[in-house]
């Protein structure tokens, strides 16, 4: 924990440096400045052109607030490798309305430690709700998030891939025009033959976007579990590194376990239809 303690007020400094030079000079701005506001983020100086915050916001797919607009797709494709497992997914979300999105999660693991915990490892069916676009004051944006997970591999010793679980969270936050931050609560219930249990997890994260259409994620997520036998309490550093080409998105995921000193690595490619 003391690990922890020091890398939040790191992060608090650095971030807090940041904000003042660079980031929060939206302040003296009204809600309707801000949305027609026009920032070189992409410094397309070439051709002439800016974007507008908004339609930054409509293709950035890795931002935390992200939701996908009305009849419009996003696929993604994406690979992992975590405790000698490969883990593969595809992702698709559609946006029904301006509201509401719906989505299927499909994943397979490949484990190459000799054990037997091959095969697809779960189907996940979802959505997400916002609640409330960020249009008061405050510009706070908030989303309901709910799912189940079906038909995972009894064989596969981790819980979000094992054979049925259920969850339901609220997320939070607000765009910035070169930051975003965000918090997530999710709750989680795993039930299969052998084990019932469920878990917290609080997310705190700071997204940034940078010139030449680079971004940058970092966050924490810290995983209370209620039966400690089948799911260790867990402490994890989320880092991301992500690479815009147009509609699409390529992100790098590096992430630290301190209790475990565990790694995961990862790579996503985000298409937005």
């Amino acid at each position: 924990m003391k690990k922890i303690c020091l890398f939040l007020i790191a992060v608090s400094f650095g971030f807090n440096a940041y904000c003042e030079s660079v980031v929060l000079s939206d302040t003296s701005v009204d809600d309707d400045a801000l949305a027609e506001e026009t920032v070189s983020i992409n410094n397309r100086q070439s051709s002439g052109t800016h974007t507008t915050l908004q339609g930054v916001l409509a293709k950035d797919t890795t931002n935390p607030l992200f939701l996908t607009a009305d009849d419009h797709f996003l696929s993604d494709t994406y690979v992992y490798f975590f405790d000698k497992k490969f883990r593969f997914g595809q992702y698709l979300d559609y946006g029904i309305n301006n509201n509401l999105v719906v989505h299927a999660n499909i994943l397979y693991q490949w484990d190459v430690s000799g054990h037997s915990e091959n095969g697809f490892s779960a189907t996940e069916f979802g959505g997400v709700y916002r609640m409330n676009h960020g249009n008061t004051g405050s510009r706070i944006i908030s989303d309901a998030l709910f799912g189940l997970k079906l038909w995972g591999s009894s064989h596969v010793r981790t819980p979000e891939y094992a054979d049925s679980s259920y969850y339901a969270g609220l997320r939070f936050g607000r765009n910035f025009v070169g930051v975003t931050l965000a918090g997530t609560v999710k709750s989680t219930w795993v039930f299969d033959n052998d084990r019932g249990l469920s878990y917290l997890n609080f997310i705190p994260e700071a997204y940034f976007r940078f010139k030449y259409d680079w971004r940058a994620g970092i966050g924490l997520d810290f995983c209370k579990s209620t039966n400690t036998r089948f799911l260790a309490d867990q402490e994890w550093l989320n880092l991301k590194l992500v690479k815009q080409f147009g509609n699409t998105q390529y992100v790098g995921h590096f992430d630290y376990e301190f209790e475990s000193s565990e790694v995961q690595g990862g790579f996503d490619v985000k298409v937005l239809f």
